[in-house]
């Protein structure tokens, strides 16, 4: 399997089972109907550890364009292959998307509540305020990034031992998401992942969702900017580490 090929199908699983969670928890008349936050942040750690498993043995499994570009601007990946993988990436959210639209459409029928609908495919701010939000998408993209970049340089100085599950281990990284999702979330629905909010607002917008309304394009730069923002400011903290 090719580095392309791993991140289109690490990226689908992660929006087929993170976008599948939202719309078990928020459509109408499923079995998981308003079982609440942490069965959404749970899911999304799940969806993550799979991706992760399945996408690392040939990519590395970065399933978001925040941490190809974090890491790529802390030296650990080269800037050449950052637009391959982000190419990859959008499709896989993208096609993860519509098969969750297959799957759930029934339920997508009998929701009333336009939000709720775009609220399976995208995030939104529990209020909006702009500076909050940004802050919010850089503040939890920041923390997965950082953690990450100390997954890559999993060793022990002076032994060269590995203290780690090697390059993104699957464990730590659902450990980390699920993490930011409980306790920085709750303002944007933590998107922290350019590919995560755009591929599927994308899909909201084209799919032919009975009563959809609209895109909220004037958010969506949001979950686009912070977290690239952030997985800079880790990338850029983590540089520092020599001099500090």
């Amino acid at each position: 399997m090719t580095p392309f090929i791993a991140e289109i199908i690490g990226t689908f699983l992660l929006i087929l089972l993170g976008c599948g969670v939202n719309a078990n928890v928020v459509l109408k008349d499923t079995k998981g109907h308003d079982s609440g936050w942490i069965v959404i942040t749970t899911g999304w750690a799940f969806a993550v550890y799979i991706a992760v498993v399945v996408a690392a043995p040939y990519s590395g499994a970065h399933i978001n364009p925040a941490v190809s570009i974090g890491l790529a601007a802390a030296g650990e990946f080269s800037w050449s292959m950052v637009p391959s993988y982000l190419l990859a990436q959008f499709i896989g959210a993208m096609l993860g998307a519509l098969l969750v639209w297959l799957v759930y459409k029934d339920h997508f029928d009998r929701t009333v509540e336009q939000a709720s609908k775009l609220g399976v495919f995208s995030t939104s701010p529990a209020i909006r305020n702009t500076f909050a939000n940004l802050l919010g998408e850089i503040s939890g993209t920041f923390v997965l990034i950082f953690a990450v970049l100390f997954f890559t340089d999993a060793t022990m100085e002076e032994s060269d031992a590995i203290i780690g599950l090697g390059s993104l281990g699957a464990i730590p990284v659902a450990f980390v998401v699920w993490g930011i999702g409980l306790c920085l979330g709750g303002t944007t629905g933590y998107a922290i992942n350019p590919a995560r909010d755009l591929g599927p607002r994308i899909m909201h917008a084209l799919l032919p969702i009975k009563n959809k309304g609209g895109n909220d394009w004037s958010y969506s730069w949001i979950p686009v900017i912070g977290p690239i923002l952030g997985g800079v400011f880790a990338a850029l903290l983590y540089l520092a580490f020599p001099l500090i």
